[in-house]
Formats: structure tokens, sequence, C-alpha cells
């Protein structure tokens, strides 16, 4: 009886763990069902995807823009947080830039959409610009208007920094902006909770419609992707993070990082959540040595910013639209705006329900890819969010060793050893 009962148990907390994947695996199980067995039909399905699609880039513009502003206005203001932050973004940036030189290469050498048998209409490439006209267009608007829309991402991040600096010169948080602000973020992201669970529905009936259209064939697309993508993690976390660890504490830093990476890799890759991770995450930070200040401020930010294996998805995915919509993926100012967009989408995520669909929906965006590309890549991020996950969660505590190394210095793991020592001769003292 105790047996059964434990069985039960553990099912519940299987279910617990993957019940939003799982029902979102089905809805788009059940929609290639529908269009393999409905063909052409299945164009019935196409306005219920459509309708999903619009409230998620609906919702993107004020999500964007409150996630951020609330981020910048609550910051206190003190020299070691100052230190901690300007080491956590110089480290988040340059780890997704080699994440993203690893990726490109790849994607270079084995295209995820070689032989694709999605036929769709290239997408037009904009006349070329001088470097000027081209950073005042990216950066900013002409008139307030255009904040509103979606395909001025960067001037609305701009501008919400801008407006986060100055409600933290009026008082930050605790001002009537502050908490204002602090509300419209938690109703977002309320309002964000209640498009994705339309999200099986939504990507079920338009990848109906995609089958349907386009045949049974379209899923090996998706195959070859994987077998491009999965490689990829396993390289990374086996070369680039050993790498990384070395750089933050020497030999014992690496013996460290692999005596405790394995209880938040795994977490990660089965919960596929940075946050539900976090706990897991402060105990291995604990166990290897980093300063509780630096932990409790990178392994948060990290949850929601530092994401390795998202900026290795992001590109996989943008070089696979190239590939659809028959566009070449060449040339130094595609890879800068691909490595941009890839960082940049790991930064504005922010924690928000289904945020790998608000990353896609900025890469559409910013390449100015037609709506019917939102489904094609939302579909991959479903696919790869397991191992961008555990990716992402594991470089969390890592990127924490890094920081502890800028902040403490090259000895930092040392004096926590001793630290360590010291404090358990008082122990020992005192009983």
């Amino acid at each position: 009886m105790k047996c059964w009962k434990g069985e039960n148990m553990g099912k519940k907390k299987i279910w617990e763990s993957y019940r939003s994947p799982l029902i979102l695996l089905g809805g788009i199980i059940a929609g290639a069902i529908l269009g393999v067995v409905l063909g052409e039909k299945a164009t019935v399905f196409e306005p219920l995807g459509n309708i999903f699609i619009n409230l998620m880039f609906t919702i993107v513009v004020p999500m964007v823009f409150v996630s951020i502003a609330t981020a910048v206005g609550s910051m206190l203001n003190m020299k070691r947080l100052g230190k901690i932050l300007g080491s956590l973004m110089l480290t988040f940036v340059v780890t997704g830039c080699f994440a993203a030189v690893l990726v490109l290469v790849v994607v270079n050498i084995w295209s995820p959409a070689a032989n694709t048998a999605i036929a769709m209409e290239s997408a037009k490439v904009q006349e070329s610009a001088s470097i000027s006209s081209m950073i005042v267009g990216s950066l900013t608007v002409d008139d307030f208007s255009g904040l509103m829309s979606r395909k001025n991402m960067l001037p609305i991040i701009v501008f919400a920094i801008i407006s986060g600096l100055a409600v933290s010169a009026c008082g930050g948080e605790e001002s009537a902006v502050g908490k204002l602000l602090e509300n419209l973020n938690r109703v977002i992201m309320r309002i964000v909770e209640m498009i994705m669970k339309l999200a099986p529905i939504g990507l079920g009936a338009y990848f109906a419609n995609l089958i349907g259209k386009f045949g049974p064939q379209l899923i090996g697309d998706y195959g070859r992707t994987m077998l491009i993508y999965y490689p990829m993690c396993l390289v990374y976390g086996m070369v680039f993070y050993p790498a990384y660890t070395y750089f933050a504490g020497g030999r014992m830093g690496v013996k460290k990082m692999l005596q405790n990476i394995l209880d938040p890799a795994v977490t990660a890759f089965a919960t596929q959540s940075s946050v539900a991770t976090l706990p897991v995450n402060m105990k291995a930070c604990k166990n290897i040595g980093v300063p509780e200040d630096i932990s409790n401020i990178v392994l948060p930010m990290g949850a929601t910013m530092h994401m390795d294996g998202s900026v290795i998805s992001s590109i996989t995915k943008i070089a696979f639209l190239f590939g659809v919509f028959k566009m070449p993926f060449t040339g130094m100012g595609t890879y800068a705006m691909a490595v941009l967009v890839s960082i940049l989408s790991a930064f504005v995520l922010s924690g928000a329900p289904g945020g790998g669909l608000v990353g896609e929906m900025l890469i559409v965006s910013f390449f100015g890819f037609p709506g019917e590309a939102f489904p094609l890549i939302a579909t991959i991020g479903f696919l790869v969010d397991p191992a961008a996950t555990c990716l992402n969660s594991s470089g969390d505590t890592i990127a924490s060793m890094i920081i502890a190394r800028f902040v403490e210095g090259k000895d930092w793991l040392l004096k926590g050893e001793k630290n360590k020592k010291g404090e358990k001769n008082k122990i020992e003292i005192s009983c």
C-alpha cells in the first residue's frame, strides 16, 4: 500500500513538473494529426491560430516597456552593488557572444532549413542605408506614437531605460510612479498568463493549418533542426563551461563546478524553468563558495536575463527562417543583427510566462518576417526548451563564479575556503 502511494505521489510530481509543456505538446500533436487527416481542409483552423498570434503581438510592447522601466526604476545605488551589476552585465553579454559565435559557425556549415519543404514567399529586404541613419532609425522614432508599434522594439527599450532612470531619480520603487509601474507589471504578467492558456489551442490550430497546407513532410524540417541544436548544447556545456570556470577559479573552480552543477542542470532540464531551479542553484553556489550577496543578486537576475541556451536557439531559429523564406543568411550586418537580437531577447524575457514565445516574437519583429513565421519557430522553441533551460540555469551558477572573481579578486575561492575553515574551528572551540 505504501509503495502504491509513493508511486502515486511520484506521478503527481512528474505531472506538476511537466503539465504545461505536456499540454502544449499535446495541442501541437493534435494539430499535426488533424492536419495529416484533414489535409487542405485543415485551413478551417487558421483563424484560431491567427487570433492567438495577434494576442501575443498585442501584449509584447506594453510588457517590454513596463518590465524594463520597473527593473531600472527600482535599482539601488550602492558601490558594491554597482560593481556586481557592472560585472554581471559584462559576463552575461560576453558569454552570450561566445554562444552566438559557436552557433553562427555551426548553422553556416549545417543549415537548419536545408531542403526545407516549407515554401513561402521571400521576405522583402530593405534597401541599404548609411550607418548614421541606421543607428538613428534603430534607436529612436520621430513621434511618440511610434513607440506603440512592435516594429520599433529598440526605441521602446531605450525609452523604457530612460523612463526607469527618471523614476529612480524621483524616489525609485517607493515613489508613486514606481509603485504604479510595479502594479502594472503584475497586471501585464497576469494578462500574459491568460493568453498563454490559449497556447495549446492557438499553436495546435496553426500547426493543423500548416500541416494541412504543406503535408506531414514538414515535421522532417524540425527533426533536422533538433539534430543540429542538441549536439551544439552538449559541446557548449562540455567545452565552454569548464573554460569559464577555469577563468573564474582555476582547477579548483572547475572541480567545484563539476561537483555541484549536476543538480541545477537536471532540475532545469526536468522543470524547464530557470526560476524553479533557483533554490537548487542557490545551494550549489553556497557549496562552491560564492559569496552570498553575489549569488543572491546574480542568480535571480540570471534566471531571467542570462540565457546562453536561448541565444543558441534564437540564432538557430533565425537561420531556419532565413532558409524558409529563401534569404541568404550571410554578411557581417546579418550576423551582427542576429547576435544583437538573440542577446537582447534573452534580456527582455524578464521571467515572463511563455518567455520563449516572447523572444520568438522579437525575432519576427526585428527581421520583418510575416506573422506566419511565428508558429514555425514557436514549435522549434518548444522542442529545444529542455536543453536551452538546462544551459541557461547551469550558466547562472557559472556566471556567479565569474562575477565573484571580478568583485573579490582571483583568489576568492581560496579566501572562501579559509573562511569556512575558520568558522568550523570557531564552532569546534565553542563546543
